[in-house]
Order: C-alpha cells, then sequence, then structure tokens
C-alpha cells in the first residue's frame, strides 16, 4: 500500500534506525538468515472422495469451537489446522486443503445468509474444455458461450438464474473493484490450493463472508472437483438476524463512496460545471486534477481515517446507536488525507521519472512536466480547503490540529524525497542500510500516522493514543517501504510494469544498502558500475540481480520486514480500546502481508493483492 504526506518531529522518530539493530555497520553482527518458506509440500489434496469427506466434517466440528467475532488471520487458519490434522493423525501435505476447509465453516452460516443477487460466483478458465472451446475472453474473462461441452456453463446457468454475479476468470483485480464498489457481499470461488492460499490473507481478513471449492490438483487443464460441494451452498439461502463477525467491508465501501458516489458533494466543482467549461483553458487544471482524484489506488488511506474515526466513536455511543454515516466534515477530512497522497506521487513520479502509475502512464508523461506539477500543487491547495472547510463539523480546534499534522507530515516527505534525491547526486556512492530505514521513515510513515491520528482526533482528545500513533506508523511504514522494494523485482501491476524500475533508477533502497554493506570490494565496484548506467538497462538488472542474490539482501530485507510485523503486532496487542487493538492487527496483516510466491500467469486468482 505508497503513501502521502504528513507527522510531527519526534526523538523517536529519530531512534528508527537504531530499532532495526539488525542491520549494523558491524561485520559480525548479521540477521539470521530466512529462507522464504517453500509451500508446495503443503497443498495435497486428499486423494479419496471418502478422505475429503472426513477431512471435511471435522474441519465443519471443529469451527463450532471457534470465536468467530473477529476475522481470522493466515497464521490463525495455518494453527488451526495443525490442530485439527493432528487430532486426525493426518499428514502435514494436507496442511493448505484443512485451511480452505476451516475457512469455509467460518464463514458458511454468513455466506448462505447473503441473498443470491449479492453474491459473486467465481469460476477458473481451467475447468473449461480445453480443447474446441469456442468461448472468448472478454476484459472480465471467459465469456462462456454455454455449449454443455464442461461444466462452466452448468454452473453459471444456474448461478444466473438465482441472481449471482458470475465470473470465469484468469485473475483480475475486477473482483475487489466488484466488492468495494458494493456489487456483491460474498463470494463462492473455485480454484486450486495454489490460489486459494494466495487469497486467504488478502480477502477473508477484510470480512468478506467466502466459501471456496479446492480442484484437485493445480495443472490447470481440465481439471476436477468435488462437484457435490458447490451444488450445496450454490442453491442455498439462510438469513441471520445479525452478522457473527466483525467486518471492515462497509468502512472500505464508504472511503470507495466518497469519490465514487459523494465526490461532487465533498468537493463540487468550481470551474468544470459542465462539460464544455472542462475543455476550455481555464478550466483544464480542475478536470485533470478532479480525475485524476477520482480514479485509481485503493483508497487506503482514507479507510484507515474513517475505521479509525469508527474505533473510538463506538465508545462514545450507546450500544442502541447503529448510525453508521459520517459528517461531512469527516469525509472532507477523509478525502484530503487521499488529495494529499495523489499531489505527492505526481511530484514523486516527475522527480523519479516514472513511466507508469494505476496501470497507465504517468500524470507528466501524458500532459508535460509543467501541467504535472501544476496539478500536484492545485492538489495541495484542494487538501488544505478540505480541512478548513471540516471545521464546520470537527470543530476549529481539532481542524487546526490536523492542519499541523499534516504539514509537518508534507515536510518530513519532502525532506525524505529530497534526502533520495541528494543521494543520486552524491559522487560518494556512500548508503549505509540505516541510512535508507531513516530515509524510508521520512517517506511513507508519516501518512499512516496521519490518516490514524485524524480518524481519532475528530472524535475527541488523541493524547492517549498519540506516542502509540507514532510508533505503530513508524513500524507500518518502513515495513511497508522494504516489502515495496522487494515488489519492485516483480513488478506491479497496479503500479510499475516494468520489474527493476526502481533499481534502474538507482534510489537509494534498502536493498542497495544492504549490498553495500555486506558485498566485497569486487561487487561494490561492479555496483557503482551499473549506477553509472553502463551496459543496457536489461543486463544492468541482471547484475545487479546477481550480486543482491549474492549478498543475500532479500532474505535481509524479509527479516527487517519481520521485525517490523512482529513489533507493530506487538504495539496493537498493547491497546486496550478491543475495537482500536482490531483495527491495528487489520493493518499488520494487510500493509504488511507476508508475500507468497507469485503465481504462474495461466492460473486464475480467486483474489488480487493485499490493499495497501
Amino acid at each position: 500500500m505508497s503513501i502521502a504526506p504528513l507527522d510531527q518531529e519526534s526523538s523517536e522518530e529519530k531512534r528508527v534506525p537504531a530499532e532495526n539493530a539488525e542491520v549494523r555497520d558491524s561485520e559480525d553482527t548479521k540477521p539470521v538468515k530466512r529462507k522464504r518458506r517453500s509451500t508446495s509440500h503443503l497443498k495435497a489434496v486428499p486423494e479419496t472422495l471418502a478422505l475429503r469427506e472426513e477431512m471435511k466434517a471435522e474441519a465443519e466440528k471443529f469451527v463450532q469451537r471457534l470465536d468467530c467475532s473477529n476475522p481470522f488471520t493466515k497464521a490463525m487458519l495455518e494453527d488451526w489446522s495443525r490442530e485439527l490434522l493432528g487430532e486426525m493423525n493426518q499428514p502435514e501435505k494436507f496442511l493448505g486443503f484443512m485451511m480452505v476447509l476451516i475457512g469455509n465453516f467460518f464463514w458458511k452460516r454468513q455466506f448462505l445468509a447473503i441473498p443470491f443477487e449479492r453474491r459473486l460466483l467465481l469460476l477458473p478458465h481451467c475447468l473449461k474444455h480445453a480443447e474446441g472451446c469456442p468461448a472468448e475472453y472478454d476484459e472480465f474473462g471467459l465469456d462462456c458461450e454455454k455449449c454443455g461441452a464442461c461444466s462452466i456453463a452448468d454452473y453459471k446457468v444456474r448461478a444466473e438464474k438465482l441472481g449471482y454475479k458470475v465470473l470465469v476468470a484468469e485473475g483480475s483485480p475486477v473482483v475487489l473493484k466488484i466488492i468495494v464498489g458494493g456489487y456483491v457481499d460474498g463470494i463462492l470461488g473455485v480454484a486450486c490450493l495454489n490460489v486459494l492460499e494466495k487469497s486467504i490473507d488478502k480477502v477473508l481478513i477484510a470480512g468478506v463472508p467466502s466459501y471456496a471449492v479446492p480442484l484437485h490438483s493445480g495443472d490447470c487443464k481440465n481439471t476436477k472437483m468435488d462437484e457435490p460441494w458447490i451444488w450445496e451452498v450454490l442453491e442455498k439461502y439462510e438469513p441471520l438476524e445479525q452478522p457473527l463477525t466483525r467486518s471492515y467491508l462497509p468502512t472500505m465501501r464508504a472511503a470507495n463512496s466518497l469519490f465514487e458516489e459523494h465526490f461532487n458533494e465533498i468537493l463540487p466543482p468550481l470551474r468544470t460545471k459542465t462539460e464544455a467549461a472542462a475543455r476550455t483553458p481555464l478550466g483544464k487544471t480542475e478536470a485533470i486534477a478532479y480525475d485524476w482524484l477520482k480514479h485509481g489506488g485503493k483508497r487506503f488511506r482514507p479507510f484507515i481515517t474513517l475505521a479509525a474515526y469508527d474505533a473510538l466513536i463506538k465508545a462514545q455511543q450507546d450500544e442502541s446507536e447503529t448510525d453508521t454515516t459520517y459528517p461531512l466534515g469527516v469525509q472532507k477530512a477523509a478525502m484530503a488525507i487521499e488529495v494529499f497522497h495523489k499531489a505527492s506521487l505526481i511530484h514523486d513520479d516527475i522527480e523519479d521519472d516514472d513511466q507508469y502509475r494505476y496501470g497507465q502512464e504517468t500524470l507528466h508523461r501524458q500532459h508535460g512536466t509543467g501541467m504535472a506539477i501544476n496539478i500536484g500543487d492545485y492538489l495541495i491547495g484542494i487538501g488544505y480547503r478540505l480541512l478548513n472547510e471540516a471545521r464546520a463539523d470537527i470543530g476549529a480546534e481539532a481542524a487546526a490540529d490536523l492542519v499541523e499534522k499534516m504539514a509537518n507530515a508534507h515536510l518530513k516527505l519532502c525532506e525524505g524525497q529530497g534526502a533520495e534525491m541528494a543521494w543520486q547526486e552524491s559522487e560518494t556512492f556512500e548508503l549505509a542500510p540505516l541510512d535508507a530505514l531513516q530515509i524510508y521513515a521520512l517517506k511513507t510513515s508519516p501518512a499512516f500516522e496521519a490518516a490514524l491520528y485524524a480518524g481519532i482526533r475528530m472524535t475527541g482528545s488523541v493524547n492517549e493514543y498519540e506516542e502509540l500513533i507514532s510508533s505503530f506508523s513508524r513500524q507500518i511504514g518502513v515495513g511497508f517501504q522494504i516489502l515495496n522494494d522487494l515488489k519492485d523485482w516483480r513488478g506491479d501491476d497496479n503500479n510499475k510494469l516494468i520489474s527493476g524500475q526502481d533499481a534502474l533508477a538507482m534510489r537509494p533502497t534498502l536493498l542497495l544498502a544492504l549490498a553495500l554493506q555486506s558485498g566485497d570490494e569486487q561487487q561494490k565496484m561492479e555496483l557503482k558500475e551499473i549506477v553509472n548506467g553502463q551496459p543496457s538497462d536489461g543486463a544492468r538488472i541482471n547484475r545487479l540481480r546477481k550480486i543482491y542474490e549474492a549478498c543475500d539482501v532479500f532474505t535481509k530485507a524479509e527479516v527487517l520486514v519481520d521485525k517490523s510485523r512482529e513489533r507493530a503486532e506487538e504495539l496493537a496487542e498493547s491497546v486496550e480500546n478491543e475495537d482500536l487493538k482490531q483495527l491495528l492487527k487489520f493493518f499488520c496483516e494487510t500493509v504488511l502481508a507476508e508475500e507468497t510466491p507469485e503465481v504462474k500467469p495461466d492460473l486464475p486468482i480467486l483474489m488480487p493483492q493485499p490493499i495497501a
């Protein structure tokens, strides 16, 4: 999840690198090597139907022992599954299969309570008859011709008659958009265990009732499943009086609706009230800025603000109060967080000459550098105007505190970005891991802090939580940025389409700092040569990857992410307010979600990447 402006100077922030004591200039203190855990041996499907049915029945009984008031994490699900496998005396190779079964029964009652027209049936293309399939793929997936050659049409026709939305897809972020956009409330999905593993901590923790039917194999060609398993839930509807498990989905949708449904109310156009006005020179700035603000991104920052507001406002309400609407001033403040973020991205893309953002060309490549700079500046002005307008609902004192927090965070962001550019211009080519972490703390952590702070401050005094907010945000922000470095080597379809783009630009990343710290003289000389741009980009990336692997920097970076995650979880556990505690734990599990190995491009992906 890059973030935006926002934080106040604190001595604790200055101690960020020192706390990450695993990275030191001393040669005799090195992090414990951590190999990325392979899970391929844990994804076997029981060979016989009898054993699959027995494990399914035991999983259903096991879930009756669980507290289902909060969504589970992937780690919790794994622990439960190991426990049940032990009780059944079954081998570890069935762990992934058991995790799916327990997850199913955790959510089954709530899934069945969702009306058919609010459900999504997600089918993999590998159920189709591979030879001679007449269907074609459109932007949403396989456009089934209902020819009768495979089972896809059977499920699709029946589900659509019941009212389901049906998607036959190889995997697309459109699924998350469908859910967050408010079109469906639950998922019935069919996929192989590889794909289900990726989906577990991406969607279920957000509180989306889901039921999954695992395929018997992951070879992606004419595979099979236990068909009665899908029919027993496909056609069943059993309403509940109220949900059994906490869900952040309503808040995600509220954050999304700021831009999809209520944008003109929160931020009414001044120069572009008509299409003709938007095409004039005077209207162009507002038109481009509003379009950039409305589209792209996961809206995670306003979600943080609204969720934090929810967590604290509940303590001030009677149990009988169920109002889930937000005062207009709260909505304006939440949107301001995203406005500052979007402004920072424009300027950051210009400074780094990035080519893509949100799967499209960056704004400066579309409209020119001068126009893009102006749009970024314009958005900054809009952000502060929104905070000023929020006074009517949140109070002048709270609005002033938010302005101060976001202004200071803006300064920190610029200091971090400035340090990055200054290093790029330096001729010394020196970069310690502590320097990289300090830049990360300046560039990323303040935005999390401001978003959390804003939500809590708008409910009243923030004194009780101020130190916690700063410490927690620092761990989340630094850990997120390290994860972002690691993702740069895999490419990121939502932002940067070119693998290794940050490396090509030779930004002062932690990975580079770790390589400079542990590399020998020859490797350091080669790193400097790569920085100077010789030879071609493709060769530079390949050479750099070899050095990184030889210096084991990927493993060392993963260790630091683990440390940030552990510290953030400890801070979350220290919170007495149960709603806020669960929210902070949710951030740990989403922003710092442990990466699983990439699946093949032709696998059907149940759900997309985490929110961050």
